[in-house]
């Protein structure tokens, strides 16, 4: 049974960090694109970051670049994300995704990041 177990949300001040985990098991996912996504009340859900398998640059949508880094640890099947200097418009259930195909992707279940200001 595939999973994806996200960890490490919570409450923060403007201005803090926090860093998500997303431990996969029930497979291994070396050649999935892994990526994070959140989605705020109201609105879509939309890609934060990602990162291949190859040694490829990873993809960061534009409202993050430079606060967020998303990091693999192949080795134990998870997936990170470090975010610095978060921002109240950073307040989002964010979800951690594994993608090889449309027919072959998995969520997890979110976890919840709320930033005060």
């Amino acid at each position: 049974q595939v999973q994806l177990v996200e960890s490490g949300g919570g409450l923060v001040q403007a201005g803090g960090s926090l860093r998500l985990s997303c431990a996969a098991s029930g497979r291994t996912f070396r050649s999935y694109v892994m990526g994070w996504f959140r989605q705020a009340p109201g609105k879509e859900r939309e890609l934060v970051a990602s990162k291949g398998w190859s040694g490829g640059s990873p993809y960061y949508a534009d409202s993050v670049k430079g606060r967020f880094a998303i990091s693999r640890d192949y080795a134990k099947n998870t997936v990170y994300l470090q975010m610095n200097s978060l921002k109240p418009e950073d307040t989002a259930v964010y979800y951690c995704n594994a993608r090889y195909s449309s027919m072959n992707e998995y969520w997890g279940q979110g976890t919840q990041v709320t930033v005060s200001s």
